[in-house]
């Protein structure tokens, strides 16, 4: 890989994490009332995602449908065999269990990403028109309203509709 390539990699990395981090502070603003401040948090985070967008592009790493659907099962199943359980193990020795047991349900929530991917990359034109419910507990995805999320427990509450 040459170094554009690896620059390309890790300033993706940097810009998706800039995203997700601005998105959290986002939230913690608008709980404080800062909504102002919370705006701008989104805004910076837009732009930080067509950034990463951009960088995954230019390295070549966004293809076809199909392509994109094995890339995905690829870091799911890498997340929940390796990964997440490597962490798990950590996280136990340390005697950090709250953080043991979270990194459990990420665990179990890539594996099911892993299947769902998997479902549609053998028939994707199978797949049923549905919504997509997600945990705001531990990220379960369920294909259609849930009751009760099977991994951490929470119930219907918990889910949200995730939109088009």
């Amino acid at each position: 890989m040459s170094t554009t390539q690896e620059n390309l990699m890790a300033a993706f990395a940097g810009e998706s994490q800039a995203n997700r981090k601005y998105l959290a502070f986002a939230a913690a603003a608008d709980k404080e009332g800062m909504h102002q401040v919370a705006k701008l948090f989104r805004a910076a985070a837009a732009a930080e995602t067509v950034h990463a967008h951009a960088h995954l592009k230019n390295a070549g790493k966004i293809g076809n449908t199909m392509a994109n659907l094995k890339s995905a099962i690829e870091g799911e199943t890498y997340e929940f065999t390796t990964m997440y359980p490597d962490m798990i193990k950590q996280a136990q020795a340390e005697g950090q269990s709250a953080v043991a047991k979270y990194f459990d349900f990420a665990n179990q929530v890539e594996e099911i990403h892993a299947k769902l991917y998997q479902k549609a990359l053998e028939n994707p034109a199978a797949l049923p028109a549905t919504d997509y419910y997600v945990c705001k507990v531990c990220g379960y995805t369920h294909e259609g309203p849930c009751d009760a999320c099977p991994v951490c427990g929470g119930g219907a509450a918990a889910f949200f509709k995730v939109e088009d």
